[in-house]
């Protein structure tokens, strides 16, 4: 019975929030949507809960795997999904933002709320796809679909600059796929050229990268990770962002941070590094040299700005900016404390945006100017808001100060100068933070609106409440959650650093097969 339900568990997780969109449909009314959305996503994190209980801790394959048919046999493309050290994480993030941000939309999104929620459980499934794709057709189709919900969740219940935003957000966004389709478009012919046959499989084309010539392995490994950095999104390519998160509604501002810029992040750890390793090491000077800057830039813009929203929009552009350095550092540290800072910063900023949100809806104001002294008004919300504070500037205690740690002991063992400047940017993270908190939460209450506010609501507090516990949980477990990662980064440490292929399998039924003899045994 484990084996037919691990053998089903990620296309169940996939394709289940589908049915719930297809179900909020024939539902008549929005309270009703509301809570089958809810049921839903707390179904989905039950169901996603199997791929920790069973998860080979000791193995670096990719385990639940699944290979199906899909096109017809030639092209190569097929249905094939699987979850390693490093995506497991990352579902297991997703699946527990998303009940969250239901709950969460209860009192943030009043219109349309039926068509929110259903495009809600779309993106979901989306997300889930592209972090299991094993397939590169089946991948860019998720990575693809996920812009889809997002463009008309910002769209339709985003601010008055709503439509601005998401166009920015859209022509970004598919600059971006476009160059890396050309990528794997070439990849795929190149791959035909060296073995008389066609496929798409990951795990395959990692080898037939891997062994072209360094100047074709630098131009695809640029193509590739331009797309990516344009998602994280990396500087110069970050422009996008702040519009986004101050004109998206909240839930949306928190998947986006949550999960949606952990794509960029993710792919270039699952795609552009260990399938171009040449190209990497090549583009790795450039590489680390942008995320530095984008760390020190976006704490020094997020300390200017005087709209909270934006604040925290510009603290992800410098936070995300150490997980790039993490994954260029190449070594284990650097990329087990990258992903781990991708858990970590969708934790602590999606809190933030709650938070952020809260206030708003109390208030229709996210001018710092008009707060001031919410401790005396709200002390729940100004409890959490701390909690989620000291995540952000990686207090520690907190899964923050774990990621930064061995992501700047990884840079410091390769690129010491680099370490050094993007160490700079804890320093200023704090600052900007501290400053924030002053200027909110503490200090005279002499706003008389500000006088007039309720404190979190038991639905609100549920919410922050689950995220602030996660905030020390990811702090004082960092061992037994980073010992699902340990033989994943290992192996990808050792391909990157030799330059050799990424070598991995594929664990159906219970037993590890070659991709080629899972092709040819369907």
């Amino acid at each position: 019975m484990v084996s037919m339900i691990s053998q089903w568990i990620l296309s169940l997780l996939i394709f289940f929030p589908l049915l719930g969109a297809v179900l909020i449909g024939l539902v008549k009314d929005n309270q009703t949507a509301r809570h089958l959305a809810v049921a839903v996503s707390v179904l989905e994190l039950i169901f996603s809960l199997h791929l920790v209980a069973h998860f080979n801790a000791d193995s670096a394959a990719m385990q639940f795997a699944q290979d199906l048919a899909w096109l017809p046999r030639g092209t190569g493309i097929r249905y094939t999904v699987g979850v390693d050290g490093i995506s497991l994480l990352l579902v297991m993030l997703t699946t527990v933002l998303c009940p969250l941000v239901f709950v969460s939309s209860y009192s943030s999104i009043e219109s349309n709320v039926k068509s929110f929620l259903a495009l809600f459980l779309i993106l979901e499934s989306a997300m889930i796809g592209a972090l299991v794709s094993l397939d590169l057709v089946l991948f860019y189709v998720f990575w693809e679909a996920m812009l889809i919900p997002m463009y008309f969740i910002i769209g339709v219940w985003g601010g008055k600059d709503r439509i601005y935003a998401t166009t920015k957000f859209f022509i970004y966004t598919v600059i971006g796929s476009l160059l890396m389709l050309v990528a794997f478009s070439y990849l795929y012919y190149l791959h035909y050229q060296q073995n008389g046959v066609f496929t798409t499989s990951i795990i395959e084309l990692y080898k037939t990268a891997a062994g072209l010539p360094a100047d074709t392995q630098l131009w695809l490994f640029t193509a590739t990770a331009v797309a990516f950095a344009i998602k994280v999104p990396l500087f110069p390519f970050h422009t996008w962002l702040p519009d986004a998160h101050v004109q998206a509604p909240t839930p949306g501002s928190v998947i986006l941070a949550g999960v949606l810029l952990k794509m960029g992040t993710y792919g270039l750890m699952r795609m552009s590094i260990p399938m171009f390793p040449e190209g990497a090491h090549r583009a790795a000077p450039v590489m680390l040299a942008l995320s530095v800057i984008g760390i020190v830039y976006g704490a020094l813009i997020a300390w200017r700005q005087t709209d909270i929203k934006k604040l925290v929009a510009y603290s992800s552009v410098s936070h995300l900016g150490f997980v790039v350095a993490g994954l260029f550092a190449f070594n284990e540290l650097g990329y087990t404390g990258a992903l781990y800072q991708m858990v970590n910063h969708g934790v602590s900023t999606g809190a933030l945006f709650l938070l952020i949100g809260v206030v708003y809806e109390r208030r229709h104001t996210r001018e710092m100017s008009e707060y001031g002294g919410l401790a005396k008004q709200m002390p729940w919300y100004a409890f959490f808001f701390l909690v989620a504070t000291m995540g952000s500037v990686a207090l520690p205690g907190t899964g923050g100060f774990i990621g930064e740690w061995l992501i700047l002991n990884g840079v410091f063992q390769t690129y010491p100068a680099m370490a050094t400047v993007a160490g700079t940017g804890v320093i200023l993270g704090a600052i900007y933070m501290l400053w924030l908190v002053l200027k909110v939460i503490w200090g005279p209450l002499k706003n008389e609106e500000n006088k007039k506010l309720l404190d979190c609501s038991p639905r609100e507090a549920f919410v922050l409440a689950t995220l602030s516990i996660f905030v020390f949980l990811t702090g004082f477990l960092s061992a037994p959650l980073l010992a699902h990662t340990e033989p994943t980064m290992k192996r990808l440490q050792e391909s990157v650093v030799n330059k050799a292929a990424y070598k991995t399998e594929l664990v159906i039924h219970g037993r590890s097969q070659e991709p080629l003899k899972v092709m040819m045994d369907h």
